[in-house]
């Protein structure tokens, strides 16, 4: 089981829903991609993820620790550099503009800012609604917009209905890690939605997503989906809301990271069946 706890906690697996959901945007959009375009969403991810991950680790350790750290984390840096060589090839190739790159580069960089041990950046730490907010569009603007390649101005009605679909979709999952990382991000003092809000009204947001999820599926049609595509979805919503009620007691590290995180994956294949 060492490898599949590597390709965990290393965020491999979650490179590969990052690649499946794009994917995902270009079959529910009609459109093509060279694999190069899906090679830096890998990279990307992959780096973007193992530079937080190690960030993280320093910003929370005792300094006389921190070498000790990067010590202990050595597969981590490794991986970091090559994932940062991976995405330099494959943007390279993938003739994706810089102006769409820029962009996620910088909503990666303002997500991990809370992380940095400055004084005056300290209060970033309590936009908790924001930083929530913050990576689920990341995720959106990473997995659709960026495989997309259109300026916001020519985006159609297809195209947002699939973002916002995307977006809401990766809150709600957001929403169940902060649920689970509560405890550790008030120590911290770090703040989420979940720390932020009383339960009973993230309960509520929960359930407005879902509503909003679940009948915007009856409108395929007016975005050019097809009925086995719009019942994938909606399959593909029904579980994750199981998942929702699921984490609500303590749950492995398995749980999140294979089962949570894997249903980017397996909302990709359901999608990817119902397209054949």
């Amino acid at each position: 089981m060492k490898w599949l706890h590597f390709i965990l906690s290393h965020s491999v697996f979650i490179a590969c829903c990052a690649v499946a959901l794009a994917f995902q945007s270009a079959q529910l959009l009609g459109f093509n991609n060279s694999p190069y375009v899906y090679g830096f969403i890998f990279f990307a991810t992959l780096c973007s993820y193992n530079f937080y991950w190690l960030l993280s680790k320093i910003a929370f350790a005792d300094k006389k620790n921190i070498l000790k750290i990067i010590q202990k984390d050595s597969s981590g840096i490794v991986l970091l550099i090559l994932s940062a060589t991976g995405l330099l090839i494959c943007f390279y190739f993938s003739r994706l503009t810089i102006a769409y790159v820029s962009l996620a580069v910088l909503l990666t960089l303002a997500y991990a800012v809370p992380l940095l041990p400055i004084k005056f950046l300290l209060f970033t730490r309590k936009a908790g609604v924001l930083k929530t907010l913050l990576l689920a569009f990341t995720w959106a603007y990473v997995t659709v917009f960026i495989p997309l390649q259109k300026s916001f101005p020519a985006l159609d009605h297809a195209d947002y209905f699939i973002l916002t679909r995307r977006f809401l979709f990766m809150l709600m999952l957001c929403i169940i890690f902060d649920n689970r990382d509560k405890a550790i991000d008030k120590i911290r003092g770090l703040h989420s939605l979940a720390t932020d809000l009383k339960p009973v009204v993230l309960k509520v947001i929960i359930y407005l997503i879902f509503a909003v999820l679940f009948i915007s599926n009856f409108l395929y049609r007016d975005y050019g989906l097809s009925l086995s595509q719009s019942v994938a979805l909606q399959v593909s919503t029904l579980a994750l809301l199981v998942v929702y009620f699921y984490a609500a007691k303590p749950r492995s590290y398995l749980f999140y990271y294979f089962i949570v995180d894997g249903l980017m994956l397996f909302s990709a294949l359901a999608t990817g069946i119902a397209s054949i």
